[in-house]
Protein backbone atom coordinates (compact mmCIF):
# COMPACT_ATOMS: atom_id res chain seq x y z
CA UNK A 1 0.00 0.00 0.00
CA UNK A 2 1.18 3.57 -0.66
CA UNK A 3 1.82 5.74 2.42
CA UNK A 4 -0.26 8.82 3.20
CA UNK A 5 0.84 12.56 3.78
CA UNK A 6 -1.79 14.76 4.92
CA UNK A 7 -4.68 12.33 3.52
CA UNK A 8 -3.39 11.83 0.02
CA UNK A 9 -1.05 8.81 -1.41
CA UNK A 10 2.23 9.49 -1.99
CA UNK A 11 2.99 8.68 -5.33
CA UNK A 12 -0.25 11.79 -5.96
CA UNK A 13 1.91 13.87 -4.16
CA UNK A 14 5.03 12.76 -5.90
CA UNK A 15 3.62 13.51 -9.05
CA UNK A 16 1.83 16.72 -8.09
CA UNK A 17 5.53 17.79 -6.47
CA UNK A 18 6.88 17.22 -10.03
CA UNK A 19 4.58 19.31 -11.72
CA UNK A 20 4.90 21.95 -9.62
CA UNK A 21 8.80 22.33 -10.35
CA UNK A 22 8.06 21.75 -14.17
CA UNK A 23 5.16 23.99 -14.79
CA UNK A 24 5.68 27.15 -12.40
CA UNK A 25 9.46 27.58 -12.46
CA UNK A 26 11.34 26.06 -15.05
CA UNK A 27 10.38 28.79 -17.39
CA UNK A 28 12.44 31.09 -15.28
CA UNK A 29 15.55 29.52 -16.06
CA UNK A 30 14.67 30.13 -20.15
CA UNK A 31 15.59 33.95 -19.79
CA UNK A 32 18.92 33.21 -17.14
CA UNK A 33 22.08 35.41 -18.69
CA UNK A 34 24.49 33.09 -20.50
CA UNK A 35 28.02 32.92 -18.69
CA UNK A 36 29.32 32.09 -22.34
CA UNK A 37 31.97 34.98 -22.86
CA UNK A 38 32.48 33.47 -25.98
CA UNK A 39 29.13 34.51 -27.27
CA UNK A 40 28.43 36.79 -30.05
CA UNK A 41 26.59 40.29 -29.13
CA UNK A 42 23.41 40.12 -30.06
CA UNK A 43 22.78 42.34 -32.97
CA UNK A 44 20.80 45.47 -33.21
CA UNK A 45 17.05 45.73 -33.81
CA UNK A 46 16.47 47.11 -36.42
CA UNK A 47 12.84 47.23 -37.18
CA UNK A 48 9.79 48.46 -34.53
CA UNK A 49 9.17 45.99 -31.94
CA UNK A 50 4.95 46.77 -31.31
CA UNK A 51 4.35 46.03 -35.36
CA UNK A 52 6.36 42.79 -35.26
CA UNK A 53 4.67 41.83 -32.19
CA UNK A 54 1.24 41.64 -33.56
CA UNK A 55 2.33 39.84 -36.69
CA UNK A 56 4.22 37.28 -34.39
CA UNK A 57 1.46 36.94 -32.06
CA UNK A 58 0.13 33.59 -32.89
CA UNK A 59 3.88 32.26 -33.61
CA UNK A 60 5.14 33.74 -30.05
CA UNK A 61 2.53 31.69 -28.65
CA UNK A 62 3.29 28.40 -29.95
CA UNK A 63 7.24 28.98 -29.19
CA UNK A 64 6.85 29.77 -25.76
CA UNK A 65 4.49 26.32 -25.57
CA UNK A 66 7.40 24.71 -26.89
CA UNK A 67 9.88 26.68 -24.41
CA UNK A 68 7.86 26.07 -21.65
CA UNK A 69 7.00 22.57 -21.87
CA UNK A 70 10.43 21.57 -22.69
CA UNK A 71 11.40 23.76 -20.15
CA UNK A 72 12.69 20.97 -17.45
CA UNK A 73 15.30 19.43 -20.31
CA UNK A 74 17.07 23.19 -19.81
CA UNK A 75 17.68 23.54 -15.98
CA UNK A 76 20.97 23.60 -14.80
CA UNK A 77 22.79 23.46 -10.71
CA UNK A 78 21.73 27.19 -10.19
CA UNK A 79 17.99 26.57 -10.66
CA UNK A 80 17.56 24.59 -7.11
CA UNK A 81 17.90 28.55 -5.87
CA UNK A 82 13.74 28.55 -7.06
CA UNK A 83 13.52 24.86 -6.73
CA UNK A 84 14.01 24.16 -3.23
CA UNK A 85 12.15 27.19 -2.15
CA UNK A 86 9.03 26.49 -3.88
CA UNK A 87 9.11 22.75 -3.72
CA UNK A 88 9.24 22.70 0.21
CA UNK A 89 6.40 25.00 0.05
CA UNK A 90 4.20 23.34 -1.96
CA UNK A 91 4.95 20.43 0.23
CA UNK A 92 3.89 22.14 3.12
CA UNK A 93 0.79 23.02 1.71
CA UNK A 94 0.37 19.89 0.09
CA UNK A 95 0.41 18.35 3.84
CA UNK A 96 -1.87 20.93 5.35
CA UNK A 97 -4.18 21.27 2.91
CA UNK A 98 -7.04 19.50 4.09
CA UNK A 99 -6.70 21.14 7.71
CA UNK A 100 -6.82 24.89 6.08
CA UNK A 101 -9.62 23.88 3.80
CA UNK A 102 -11.58 23.17 7.04
CA UNK A 103 -10.63 26.55 8.97
CA UNK A 104 -12.79 27.95 5.91
CA UNK A 105 -16.35 26.36 6.86
CA UNK A 106 -15.79 28.03 10.55
CA UNK A 107 -19.22 29.65 11.64
CA UNK A 108 -18.77 33.15 12.14
CA UNK A 109 -18.62 35.62 8.82
CA UNK A 110 -18.92 32.90 6.58
CA UNK A 111 -21.49 34.21 4.29
CA UNK A 112 -19.57 37.80 4.55
CA UNK A 113 -16.42 36.03 3.86
CA UNK A 114 -17.64 34.04 0.78
CA UNK A 115 -19.31 37.29 -1.00
CA UNK A 116 -16.37 39.61 -0.61
CA UNK A 117 -14.20 36.79 -1.58
CA UNK A 118 -16.27 36.09 -5.21
CA UNK A 119 -16.10 39.61 -5.84
CA UNK A 120 -12.83 40.45 -5.48
CA UNK A 121 -11.60 37.26 -7.16
CA UNK A 122 -13.74 38.13 -10.21
CA UNK A 123 -10.53 40.54 -11.05
CA UNK A 124 -8.92 37.26 -12.39
CA UNK A 125 -11.26 35.86 -14.35
CA UNK A 126 -10.98 36.27 -18.02
CA UNK A 127 -12.80 39.27 -18.67
CA UNK A 128 -11.34 41.55 -16.86
CA UNK A 129 -7.75 40.20 -17.57
CA UNK A 130 -8.47 40.51 -20.83
CA UNK A 131 -10.14 43.67 -20.79
CA UNK A 132 -6.52 45.22 -19.27
CA UNK A 133 -4.77 43.68 -21.90
CA UNK A 134 -6.87 45.19 -24.10
CA UNK A 135 -7.22 48.49 -22.67
CA UNK A 136 -3.33 48.81 -22.97
CA UNK A 137 -3.44 47.55 -26.34
CA UNK A 138 -6.31 49.99 -27.73
CA UNK A 139 -4.57 53.52 -25.64
CA UNK A 140 -1.33 52.22 -27.29
CA UNK A 141 -2.43 52.37 -30.73
CA UNK A 142 -4.98 55.05 -30.61
CA UNK A 143 -1.55 57.82 -28.94
CA UNK A 144 1.03 56.03 -30.37
CA UNK A 145 2.63 54.59 -27.26
CA UNK A 146 4.67 51.74 -27.87
CA UNK A 147 5.28 50.55 -24.47
CA UNK A 148 1.01 50.33 -24.21
CA UNK A 149 0.92 48.62 -27.07
CA UNK A 150 3.20 46.60 -26.37
CA UNK A 151 2.17 45.84 -22.72
CA UNK A 152 -1.48 44.90 -24.37
CA UNK A 153 0.52 42.12 -26.47
CA UNK A 154 2.69 40.72 -24.00
CA UNK A 155 -0.45 40.55 -21.46
CA UNK A 156 -2.33 38.73 -23.45
CA UNK A 157 0.50 36.78 -24.97
CA UNK A 158 1.02 35.92 -21.07
CA UNK A 159 -2.81 35.33 -20.15
CA UNK A 160 -3.39 32.55 -23.20
CA UNK A 161 -0.15 30.59 -22.25
CA UNK A 162 -0.71 30.84 -18.73
CA UNK A 163 -4.76 29.47 -19.59
CA UNK A 164 -2.87 26.85 -21.60
CA UNK A 165 -0.76 25.40 -19.00
CA UNK A 166 -3.57 25.12 -15.99
CA UNK A 167 -6.20 23.64 -18.78
CA UNK A 168 -3.95 20.80 -18.97
CA UNK A 169 -2.57 20.50 -15.45
CA UNK A 170 -5.99 20.39 -14.48
CA UNK A 171 -7.11 17.59 -16.93
CA UNK A 172 -3.91 15.64 -15.62
CA UNK A 173 -4.63 16.09 -11.87
CA UNK A 174 -8.73 16.12 -11.61
CA UNK A 175 -8.35 17.62 -8.00
CA UNK A 176 -12.19 18.31 -6.36
CA UNK A 177 -12.10 21.71 -4.87
CA UNK A 178 -12.24 21.85 -1.17
CA UNK A 179 -15.83 21.82 -0.69
CA UNK A 180 -15.95 18.55 -2.50
CA UNK A 181 -15.54 15.54 -0.17
CA UNK A 182 -15.25 17.32 3.48
CA UNK A 183 -12.31 18.99 1.46
CA UNK A 184 -10.18 15.34 1.10
CA UNK A 185 -8.41 17.07 -1.69
CA UNK A 186 -7.69 13.47 -3.25
CA UNK A 187 -6.46 13.91 -7.00
CA UNK A 188 -7.66 11.94 -9.74
CA UNK A 189 -11.06 12.28 -8.66
CA UNK A 190 -12.89 13.96 -11.46
CA UNK A 191 -12.17 17.94 -10.42
CA UNK A 192 -10.48 20.99 -11.59
CA UNK A 193 -8.76 22.40 -8.68
CA UNK A 194 -5.44 22.09 -9.30
CA UNK A 195 -4.04 24.99 -10.13
CA UNK A 196 -5.75 28.03 -9.61
CA UNK A 197 -6.47 29.65 -13.29
CA UNK A 198 -7.54 33.05 -11.55
CA UNK A 199 -3.85 33.41 -9.48
CA UNK A 200 -2.72 32.76 -12.86
CA UNK A 201 -4.36 34.90 -14.85
CA UNK A 202 -3.91 37.43 -12.45
CA UNK A 203 0.01 37.24 -11.68
CA UNK A 204 0.47 36.78 -15.64
CA UNK A 205 -0.86 39.86 -16.39
CA UNK A 206 0.63 41.66 -13.19
CA UNK A 207 3.88 40.79 -13.77
CA UNK A 208 4.25 41.88 -17.77
CA UNK A 209 3.04 45.45 -16.49
CA UNK A 210 5.15 45.32 -13.70
CA UNK A 211 7.79 44.79 -15.81
CA UNK A 212 7.07 47.26 -18.43
CA UNK A 213 6.54 49.90 -16.14
CA UNK A 214 7.56 48.99 -12.60
CA UNK A 215 11.09 50.12 -12.82
CA UNK A 216 12.41 52.65 -10.26
CA UNK A 217 8.14 52.88 -10.00
CA UNK A 218 7.87 50.59 -6.39
CA UNK A 219 4.29 52.25 -6.36
CA UNK A 220 3.34 49.96 -9.60
CA UNK A 221 5.29 47.01 -8.07
CA UNK A 222 2.82 46.98 -4.85
CA UNK A 223 -0.28 48.07 -7.11
CA UNK A 224 0.24 45.37 -9.26
CA UNK A 225 1.53 42.41 -7.27
CA UNK A 226 -0.75 43.34 -4.62
CA UNK A 227 -3.61 42.97 -6.52
CA UNK A 228 -2.37 39.97 -8.06
CA UNK A 229 -1.75 38.46 -4.51
CA UNK A 230 -5.66 39.73 -3.36
CA UNK A 231 -7.53 37.51 -6.22
CA UNK A 232 -5.59 35.17 -5.48
CA UNK A 233 -5.98 34.64 -1.67
CA UNK A 234 -9.53 35.83 -2.20
CA UNK A 235 -9.76 31.90 -4.42
CA UNK A 236 -8.69 30.05 -1.11
CA UNK A 237 -11.21 32.40 1.47
CA UNK A 238 -13.83 32.15 -1.31
CA UNK A 239 -13.43 28.11 -1.05
CA UNK A 240 -12.71 27.90 -4.45
CA UNK A 241 -8.95 26.48 -4.21
CA UNK A 242 -6.45 24.73 -1.67
CA UNK A 243 -3.72 26.94 -0.71
CA UNK A 244 -1.59 24.38 -2.69
CA UNK A 245 -3.62 25.29 -6.12
CA UNK A 246 -2.84 28.93 -5.23
CA UNK A 247 0.52 28.97 -4.93
CA UNK A 248 1.43 26.66 -7.54
CA UNK A 249 -1.29 28.84 -9.76
CA UNK A 250 0.80 32.50 -8.98
CA UNK A 251 4.29 30.84 -9.33
CA UNK A 252 2.71 29.78 -12.52
CA UNK A 253 1.30 32.93 -13.66
CA UNK A 254 4.91 34.85 -12.38
CA UNK A 255 7.16 32.72 -14.37
CA UNK A 256 5.28 32.34 -17.46
CA UNK A 257 4.68 36.67 -17.71
CA UNK A 258 8.29 36.76 -16.54
CA UNK A 259 9.52 34.59 -19.54
CA UNK A 260 7.30 36.31 -22.01
CA UNK A 261 8.72 39.73 -20.92
CA UNK A 262 12.01 38.84 -21.10
CA UNK A 263 11.53 36.82 -24.26
CA UNK A 264 9.68 39.37 -26.55
CA UNK A 265 10.24 42.74 -25.29
CA UNK A 266 12.43 44.91 -27.47
CA UNK A 267 14.51 47.87 -26.28
CA UNK A 268 13.55 49.68 -29.06
CA UNK A 269 9.95 50.14 -26.67
CA UNK A 270 11.92 52.19 -24.31
CA UNK A 271 14.04 54.74 -26.93
CA UNK A 272 10.54 55.10 -29.06
CA UNK A 273 8.67 56.87 -26.20
CA UNK A 274 11.05 59.37 -25.59
CA UNK A 275 13.76 59.88 -22.80
CA UNK A 276 12.98 58.91 -19.35
CA UNK A 277 13.32 60.33 -16.16
CA UNK A 278 14.32 57.68 -13.81
CA UNK A 279 12.53 54.92 -15.43
CA UNK A 280 9.13 57.05 -15.63
CA UNK A 281 7.53 58.33 -18.81
CA UNK A 282 6.77 61.74 -19.51
CA UNK A 283 3.66 60.43 -21.54
CA UNK A 284 0.24 61.28 -19.40
CA UNK A 285 -1.85 59.52 -21.54
CA UNK A 286 -0.72 56.04 -19.73
CA UNK A 287 -3.42 55.50 -16.74
CA UNK A 288 -2.82 53.97 -13.48
CA UNK A 289 -5.39 52.04 -12.65
CA UNK A 290 -6.07 50.45 -9.51
CA UNK A 291 -9.68 47.89 -8.18
CA UNK A 292 -12.18 49.61 -5.87
CA UNK A 293 -14.42 48.03 -3.81
CA UNK A 294 -17.06 49.08 -1.39
CA UNK A 295 -18.46 46.28 1.27
CA UNK A 296 -21.37 48.24 1.97
CA UNK A 297 -22.40 48.88 -1.29
CA UNK A 298 -21.68 45.43 -2.73
CA UNK A 299 -20.18 46.94 -5.27
CA UNK A 300 -16.63 46.67 -7.09
CA UNK A 301 -14.77 48.12 -10.49
CA UNK A 302 -11.64 49.68 -11.65
CA UNK A 303 -10.37 52.86 -11.19
CA UNK A 304 -8.09 54.80 -13.32
CA UNK A 305 -5.94 57.99 -12.64
CA UNK A 306 -3.80 60.23 -14.80
CA UNK A 307 -0.86 61.94 -13.57
CA UNK A 308 -0.58 65.54 -13.78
Amino acid sequence: MCSTIGGFRFKHFALVCFLTIIFSGAVYAQDSPSDDSDAEPSPTPQASPSTSLEHRFLKNILQDQRVIWTSPFSLHHSDVNWIAPLSVSSAILFATDRRSAGEMTEPGNHRTRLRISADISQGGSLFPVSAIAGTFYLVGRTTHNSRARETGLLSMEALIDSGLVTSALKIASQRPRPNVDDASGEFYDKGSSFPSGHAASAWSVATVIAAEYGQHRPLVLVATYGVASAISMSRYTGQNHFLSDVLVGSAIGYGIGRYVYRAHHDSLVDQSNGPTRHGKLKSKLIPFTFPIYSGAQRSYGLAMSWPL
